[in-house]
């Protein structure tokens, strides 16, 4: 494309996201003191997007109305127009995601709310189409009627905004409410698995109808819960319910069956046609909870589909310098030649695609079956298109075919008269080829931003993988990432992380000119990552460094009077709410994985005083622990590792021993949910040593790997034998 002329200040800005919308008509700032003072001095209105750099229907809004002349000149006439990536800044766009929640009952992005000039929120909505139409009302119309409003009834506008900027820090306030001790787990949990079990899809998986989210903390919920009543009806139905919604998932077309990785969430209740952005979040949760599955199960399919995320995140959101990229987006362009994206151009198929790229005769089935045939039958491709109208408004999907697996092997080998073993063979031939003729095809934009709770998300997932599968080059590239995280994303003058990075020009980590700080999640998601990694690789430094981080994260966070904490730090006056989050989404909240962090660090380094802070977040999130835990299934999970007390396994041993090694393999094989792992290794003078003064007191047996399985540092006899130690685990 041409270069556009004209470019606004967002050109300045480092932000993918924002980078996207520098060239429209519109005068857009970045949320800052400057685009503050104007509307102050102008005494103007804001308005506020909010998006990200890979959402399809900000790209729909953008190209309709922020691209449109009229639009941008109405925007610039009576607003002062503020463009937020809220990856970058989740404090902005939660505060407002509040207002919009309380204020219509829902929410999504792009975010569109106005603000009166000291920034307090009166009207809002989603998407807006540009023109009016038959059931709603359209931008145009929305920017002048209320630009009227703020000139004709100003001062009902500005005590309006107080009075709903009052009820939201009311109903927005999670705290200590005169309750003493945290919820017992026993109900928590069986309450949440019965709310679960309500609303399970009993054919498809998952836990609505329609859209589907991957949301792996209800899985990893469910296996707590498989794993605390192995024997019971209810233990088996939850396994039952995990596993076959992490088939369903896979075999769906949110899989994405030749390029690796999953789709964001899936439009129908048949997993079958998805929005088509990747996350990172979503890869690095569901590499750890298929690798679970799999460790649970014994079933390999599980562990390949692990293995697939994992390629997928090695080959296409990896970093030359280590660290993982944000997202890559649904939208492309269907050729080199055409001016237009659509959704999902790089990732569906037409029937004859596949036909002249799979001509091949099948030797050995029935007579004139192509290599096309069979995979055709096997992935649900229809010569008109398997995709429903229903779920594809814009006909962006007419035609086309999106790959689900329709049939098992058994049925498709049977239709053809094939061997399991050959089909195997056949399908993976397909798929090769595919994938070849897919690199042909103009690439989705890449969203390059290198975010710290996102990458700890993914480190968990490779650690996690590399320990349960034995890959240690999973294990390596873990930690590969976790040293970028130390180089780029933390300031070690002041123990600090940061929330982003960027790749710039020639591939080199750039920086904004104000770095943005981290907030809760960076540090939650990346001390759960150095555990994860400690576990996997026995390498102290990474302990030593998620313990400091731990420090940091209660100092800058902690809210001592209604105790947990809070996702943003004290002291920005743009922010009118501090909030704390309520609820586990597509990623857990902060406070339901720091409850597991804090036992975890107490378990490492004596300092009972973080197991008190654990029990005071649940105490603080109880009455939501009781009555609805289904919006919190990761900390309700949390609330059986506190009330069970984390058991220490403590593997006394030479690290490059064999002995030591098979004790090892045997702890990572087995799914112990209220478990730390640590190596002493002898080295008195080492970190664990010096933080953990019982340590000194176990020894080697027989001069063999010995284990022994602690409580509150307190310890079992002494097993030398693996097979002693699995069962006791």
């Amino acid at each position: 494309p041409s270069i556009p002329r004209h470019t606004n200040r967002l050109i300045n800005e480092k932000s993918p996201c924002l980078l996207q919308h520098a060239d429209n008509p519109v005068d857009w700032y970045p949320w800052g003191q400057e685009a503050f003072d104007k509307a102050k001095k102008e005494n103007k209105l804001i308005f506020l997007s909010v998006g990200y750099s890979t959402c399809h229907w900000c790209h729909v809004m953008e190209k309709e109305s922020f691209k449109n002349k009229e639009i941008g000149e109405i925007m610039n006439k009576n607003f002062v127009c503020i463009k937020v990536d809220r990856e970058e800044r989740p404090d902005v766009d939660k505060v407002y995601m509040t207002f919009m929640q309380a204020t219509s009952g829902g929410g999504g992005w792009p975010m569109s709310i106005w603000l009166t000039p000291d920034l307090k929120p009166f009207v809002g909505g989603t998407y807006f189409p540009p023109e009016d139409g038959v059931h709603c009302v359209g931008f145009r119309t929305v920017l002048l009627r209320i630009a009227e409003q703020w000139k004709e009834n100003k001062d009902a506008l500005l005590e309006n905004s107080q009075k709903i900027l009052e009820a939201l820090l009311h109903r927005s306030e999670i705290r200590l409410r005169g309750q003493e001790s945290p919820p017992p787990s026993k109900e928590v949990m069986a309450t949440c698995f019965q709310q679960l079990s309500n609303s399970y899809d009993e054919d498809y998986g998952g836990f609505s109808e329609s859209p589907k989210f991957p949301t792996p903390v209800n899985l990893n919920f469910l296996f707590m819960y498989w794993a605390l009543h192995r024997t019971t009806p209810e233990g088996a139905r939850a396994l039952q319910m995990a596993l076959h919604t992490l088939k369903m998932m896979a075999h769906g077309g949110i899989h994405d069956h030749i390029g690796q990785g999953f789709h964001r969430y899936s439009t129908d209740q048949h997993w079958h046609v998805p929005h088509f952005e990747k996350m990172l979040y979503d890869q690095g949760q569901l590499a750890a909870t298929y690798s679970r599955a799999f460790q649970i199960s014994g079933d390999e399919f599980f562990a390949n589909v692990a293995q697939d995320i994992l390629l997928y995140v090695s080959r296409n959101l990896s970093d030359q310098e280590g660290g993982f990229y944000s997202a890559e987006d649904a939208d492309s362009y269907t050729t080199t030649a055409s001016g237009e994206k659509r959704e999902g151009a790089f990732c569906v198929w037409a029937a004859e695609e596949i036909r002249a790229l799979l001509p091949d005769p099948v030797e050995g089935a029935t007579e004139g079956t192509t290599l096309g045939d069979v995979f055709m039958y096997h992935y649900g491709v229809k010569e008109t298109g398997n995709v429903s109208p229903m779920q594809d408004p814009h006909q962006e999907l007419k035609g086309k075919n999106v790959l689900i697996v329709q049939r098992s092997t058994e049925l498709t080998a049977a239709q053809f008269g094939l061997e399991l073993g050959r089909l195997g063979a056949l399908l993976g031939e397909g798929r090769q080829r595919l994938s070849a003729a897919r690199v042909q095809r103009p690439q989705p934009h890449l969203d390059t931003k290198m975010l710290a709770a996102w990458n700890g998300l993914m480190i968990s997932g490779f650690a996690q993988a590399g320990a349960i599968l034995a890959k240690q080059e999973y294990v390596s590239r873990a930690a590969e990432a976790a040293a970028f995280l130390r180089r780029h994303l933390f300031d070690p003058t002041n123990g600090r992380l940061l929330r982003s990075c960027y790749r710039g020009k020639d591939n080199t980590v750039e920086q904004n000119a104000v770095p943005i700080q981290g907030f809760l999640e960076d540090y939650v998601f990346v001390i759960q990552a150095l555990f994860d990694l400690y576990e996997a690789s026995l390498e102290q430094g990474w302990l030593e460094w998620a313990l400091q981080l731990q420090h940091m994260q209660d100092k800058l966070f902690w809210d001592p009077k209604g105790f947990a904490y809070f996702s943003s730090e004290a002291g920005d006056p743009s922010l009118l709410l501090r909030l704390k989050d309520d609820q586990d989404g597509a990623e857990p909240t902060a406070n339901s994985v720091t409850v597991t962090n804090l036992l975890r660090a107490a378990c490492y380094s004596g300092h009972t005083e973080w197991v008190e802070k654990a029990g005071q977040i649940l105490t603080a999130f109880s009455e939501r622990l009781q009555k609805i835990p289904i919006t919190l299934p990761e900390m309700a999970r949390a609330t059986a590792v506190f009330h069970d007390t984390l058991k220490q396994v403590v593997i006394c041993g030479d690290p490059e021993g064999a002995d030591t090694k098979e004790m090892l393999r045997c702890v990572h094989s087995v799914f112990s949910p209220n478990k730390v792992l640590m190596l002493a290794d002898g080295d008195s003078t080492g970190f664990l040593y010096r933080q953990l003064p019982f340590l000194a007191s176990l020894e080697r047996k027989d001069r063999k790997a010995t284990a022994y399985l602690c409580s509150n540092f307190t310890c079992s006899l002494p097993f030398t034998s693996p097979q002693e130690l699995c069962g006791m685990l």
